[in-house]
């Protein structure tokens, strides 16, 4: 039997790992709306991390599924609720290198699909102009950053979600050190916009 999706589901007034914890219980004994709040919560986070390892689009969405099928299989295996959003940033990015070198294509990153899901502004050219040489030099620049400063600020992009203790564990980091390290990280990336004059 199910628990009870109508008025009060056990995670409404709950964030970050707990409400995770307390969907996937949910989803374990049945309940569909559980599940359906985690696959629409935490799929960015998958996908972020898919993207971040250079597979193109339709890859990267063959990777997300075969990310929440693991799921599924492992429903009634994870030991630690809390520690979903973990499992699925591991799972997520050793499915995409599993893929990437599969492929063998040596394709890049593109970051820039970020910029595919914004609304469109249907701005004047001259400001579409500016705006496209901004974010050329933004990505060109984060490309440059060590590959594990560009992992921990794709995933801190989304640490309302997944929450820091997630970030932490899939990098194997101390929590306290994810806002110092993030803190660097977007130092540095500063400097490469300054020194080409791109963070104007």
């Amino acid at each position: 039997m199910s628990l009870s999706t109508t008025d009060d589901p056990p995670w409404e007034g709950l964030d970050g790992a707990e409400r995770h914890a307390v969907c996937l219980t949910a989803a374990r004994a049945g309940d569909r709306a559980a599940l359906h709040v985690l696959v629409n919560e935490l799929t960015p986070l998958v996908w972020h991390v898919v993207r971040g390892q250079g597979l193109n689009r339709p890859a990267a969405e063959d990777v997300v599924q075969t990310v929440w099928l693991a799921l599924l299989r492992n429903l009634n295996r994870l030991t630690e609720p809390r520690a979903l959003a973990a499992w699925l940033i591991t799972t997520a990015r050793r499915e995409a290198v599993r893929v990437r070198s599969a492929e063998q294509t040596g394709a890049s990153a593109a970051p820039a699909e970020v910029f595919d899901q914004m609304p469109s502004t249907d701005g004047q050219p001259e400001a579409e102009a500016v705006r496209d040489d901004r974010d050329r030099r933004l990505w060109s620049a984060f490309r440059r950053l060590p590959r594990r400063c560009q992992e921990l600020l794709r995933l801190t992009v989304l640490a309302g979600r997944a929450r820091y203790e997630a970030v932490a564990e899939a990098m194997g980091m101390p929590r306290g050190s994810i806002g110092p390290t993030r803190g660097r990280c977007l130092d540095s990336l500063r400097a490469l916009l300054d020194a080409e004059g791109g963070s104007r």
